[in-house]
């Protein structure tokens, strides 16, 4: 278990550090600059802040002295003759045969870089930032600089190679509502993550469309979304179009991936080839963001459920978190220590973790949670933060 962590919130970095058996929280960093994401690089200890600046536009920082000081680095940028096609939020009078709804390109520009993941011990330098609207980008030199991955951004699903003109196949990505605050309504990738054993292994998840799998180092994309339900769009099982709110995966049983999606919770233990929903509406364990997958058992998952779409917030007024030991055939609900009333609290894609038996989890109420015990019980480590976008152990 780690003695560090990270907190990404609307007004900047908060770090908390584990002394004299007491969790005790900095000097809040990036003062008054959303973080998208925050994390550390388990290779080097480097840590990572993703900036959302009103300003200046997201950009990317980083800390190789734990914190003490920052530096903000180049930010990424899509290169020239980079388009997208122009998607539409689905308001009740949208027609999509009008013709102002008819194919339309855009240049594309880093609006949010949505999550920053790490590669593999044997690519030391090697890091992934997922962005809206909808790149992959990666580095090789640390994060000095970055390059698109051209075979994800040019895949068949969204339309082709817009580099050479336009579309020459539908574009299944439909937009995220994340993205509405930025103008637009576009996909976005906010899961990233590589296979521990084969660094070649990667998977990302894009909301709104699925979960794509690339073997050979992101060269090529294949779609990995059999067996997931979308219950509202006209056919529930279509190969693209779907929403996974996070998805994440097993570090010594990669092939165990699990996904909090907007209908439910999926469960694969044969590397998403297939997916099976595990929900369990009873218990409330359906709807909700996060997702954490225990570091050595890929059947062991944990999620904070919440309230479905215009409400979200806790349900019922109390705030629990639900575990499965078994991949999702039983769930556990655990509430000692959360508050049980008046608990308005949503927790985001990003905003729980886990590490060793050690769980934690942020709310949009600036609201931070520990369990030491995998989740059984939990204590209160701040209230009053800004609202938190992630939490990772350092």
């Amino acid at each position: 278990m780690t003695d560090m962590i990270l907190l990404g919130t609307r007004k900047g970095t908060v770090i908390f550090d584990f002394i004299n058996s007491s969790w005790r929280p900095r000097a809040i960093a990036h003062a008054g600059i959303p973080v998208c994401y925050a994390a550390r690089d388990s290779r080097n200890g480097t840590l990572w802040a993703s900036l959302d600046h009103g300003h200046w536009g997201p950009k990317l920082s980083r800390s190789r002295d734990g914190g003490a000081t920052w530096e903000d680095i180049s930010s990424l940028k899509y290169p020239k003759g980079a388009r997208y096609i122009v998607k539409y939020l689905p308001t009740p009078d949208f027609n999509p045969e009008s013709p102002s709804a008819q194919a339309k390109y855009a240049d594309a520009s880093v609006l949010k870089i949505w999550n920053i993941a790490f590669g593999t011990p044997n690519q030391p330098n090697r890091l992934y930032a997922g962005t809206i609207p909808g790149g992959l980008f990666f580095s090789d030199d640390g994060g000095d600089s970055w390059e698109l991955n051209r075979q994800l951004w040019n895949h068949d699903s969204r339309g082709g190679d817009l580099f050479k003109g336009d579309a020459t196949t539908e574009n299944h990505w439909q937009g995220t509502p994340a993205s509405i605050d930025y103008g637009i309504f576009e996909p976005g990738i906010h899961s990233i993550f590589v296979d521990t054993h084969d660094s070649n292994h990667i998977y990302v998840a894009v909301s709104t469309a699925g979960v794509l799998e690339s073997t050979d180092g992101g060269k090529s994309w294949h779609g990995r979304n059999r067996g997931m339900l979308m219950d509202y769009l006209p056919n529930p099982e279509s190969e693209w179009g779907h929403d996974p709110h996070f998805v994440t995966s097993c570090p010594s049983e990669p092939n165990h991936l699990w996904q909090q999606n907007h209908c439910g919770v999926f469960y694969s233990d044969d590397g998403a080839q297939n997916w099976r929903k595990v929900s369990m509406p009873d218990l409330g364990v359906n709807f909700g963001f996060p997702i954490a997958v225990d570091t050595k058992n890929g059947r062991t998952a944990w999620v904070v459920p919440a309230r479905a779409d215009s409400e979200r917030m806790a349900i019922d007024g109390g705030l629990f978190v639900a575990r499965t030991n078994d991949g999702g055939q039983t769930w556990e609900t655990f509430r000692n220590g959360l508050p049980q009333d008046n608990a308005y609290d949503i927790v985001l894609r990003h905003s729980l973790d886990v590490s060793g038996d050690r769980l934690c989890f942020g709310s949009t109420t600036g609201n931070v949670y520990l369990s030491e015990d995998r989740g059984e019980t939990w204590q209160c480590l701040a209230n009053n933060l800004p609202p938190i976008y992630s939490v990772r152990f350092g």
